[in-house]
């Protein structure tokens, strides 16, 4: 019922990564350009990022940009061991029967990969929470897959997201192999208090709404208790939302910030 009170068409601080939502902060927009050279270039891009900083929405809008062009294969679980990571990548393939052989799973994948490549398509493999991977041998196998290519092109680009353990993970000289292969890299930050606030105009004005119901002081809490996470940011803004409507208050103010950010025990950052 919040949503007709606002005036709203959507929840505009809902939890699930939707494109149709991405902000195009200054460290967002150079996050995207360089997930999509990676692509282009068809690389092994690193992506990392604290918490909740929006490396997940990034990821769907790099998939949103995608044309028929693009084949992408999206990771979410990446808790497998060698053999299951090499068996999902083929089934992702269109590989109906991967072979149990290891050996004959990656001929299976290479074929597959070069018939893409025949057909000007370009697989995208994208892992997420790629710090979950369980071992270093997946990474290995993470590492072989870079070296399908021919003399002029590699067949698939390759996108490890993850928070910034994996980074410190990847630093360790056993993982020197996989590290050199990386291309690009960036690290993605918290937004400013600036983006703060146009990134909660942004959210309201995409789901139909007035991006003033949340005004600048309001904002100015918001920032200081999420530290610019967009995740804390919509959390707290939703709450607000709420709030707002059980008090009969049409925009949100600071008072109203506050006491969701009491109940929902944050401390500012």
């Amino acid at each position: 019922m919040y949503l007709e009170f606002f005036g709203l068409s959507a929840k505009p601080f809902d939890k699930t990564p939707n494109p149709a939502f991405f902000y195009r902060s200054p460290i967002h927009e150079e996050a995207l350009a360089r997930l999509q050279y990676g692509t282009e270039e068809r690389e092994l891009t690193l992506l990392t990022g604290e918490i909740g900083t929006g490396k997940t929405m990034l990821s769907r809008a790099l998939i949103d940009s995608f044309n028929e062009t693009h084949l992408p294969i999206l990771m979410v679980n990446p808790r497998l061991s060698p053999n299951q990571f090499l068996k999902t990548i083929a089934r992702r393939l269109g590989i109906d029967s991967p072979s149990y052989y290891r050996n004959d799973l990656l001929d299976q994948i290479n074929e597959a990969l070069f018939q893409c490549y025949e057909s000007d398509i370009c697989p995208v493999i994208i892992i997420d929470e790629a710090q979950l991977i369980p071992s270093r041998s997946t990474f290995d196998e993470i590492r072989l897959l870079t070296n399908f290519q021919l003399d002029d092109a590699n067949l698939l680009a390759l996108i490890l997201i993850g928070q910034p353990e994996l980074r410190k993970r990847l630093k360790h000289v056993s993982y020197e192999a996989v590290k050199q292969r990386i291309g690009i890299r960036y690290h993605l930050g918290p937004l400013g208090r600036e983006d703060t606030g146009l990134y909660i105009a942004h959210r309201l004005s995409t789901a139909g709404g007035d991006p003033g119901i949340v005004d600048e002081e309001a904002a100015d809490v918001i920032f200081r208790y999420s530290g610019g996470l967009p995740r804390v940011i919509n959390n707290i803004a939703a709450n607000a939302l709420l709030t707002g409507f059980s008090k009969d208050l049409s925009v949100i103010g600071p008072d109203i910030v506050l006491d969701v950010v009491e109940d929902l025990d944050l401390e500012p950052v």
